[in-house]
């Protein structure tokens, strides 16, 4: 029986497209020091806003991957609302990431790409 899953989106730069893509498109990379959660968002839109506005600008490239987590995993982090009521996001704490990597199902793709002024 195949568990049910939750699609999940997450804007990137290219570093940490290049260690996602290290992992064989299983697994997001640790999380740095001054990151003390990793945030999927949940709607594709928001992604490429970040994706556009702060990536693109801020490293040169931006991009929007989606994923599958099993729902019932997922289901102990709360949505987080972090602007109007498209903004939301999950609050995975940095030392539970490799859980919550185990629990992707399939691949991690990307989904859309975006240069500075795109």
């Amino acid at each position: 029986m195949n568990a049910a899953t939750t699609i999940l989106y997450r804007p990137v730069g290219p570093k940490e497209l290049a260690l996602i893509r290290a992992s064989g498109n299983r697994a997001f990379p640790p999380r740095l020091p001054e990151q003390p959660i990793f945030y999927p968002v949940l709607n594709e839109n928001y992604a490429a806003d970040i994706a556009r506005k702060w990536n693109a600008k801020d490293y040169g490239a931006g991009f929007v991957t989606r994923f599958c987590v099993r729902t019932d995993f997922i289901a102990k982090y709360p949505v987080q609302i972090v602007g109007d009521s498209t903004c939301q996001e999950l609050w995975v704490p940095a030392e539970e990431l490799p859980a919550f990597n185990a629990n992707i199902v399939g691949e991690i793709e990307v989904i859309a790409e975006f240069k500075p002024n795109n």
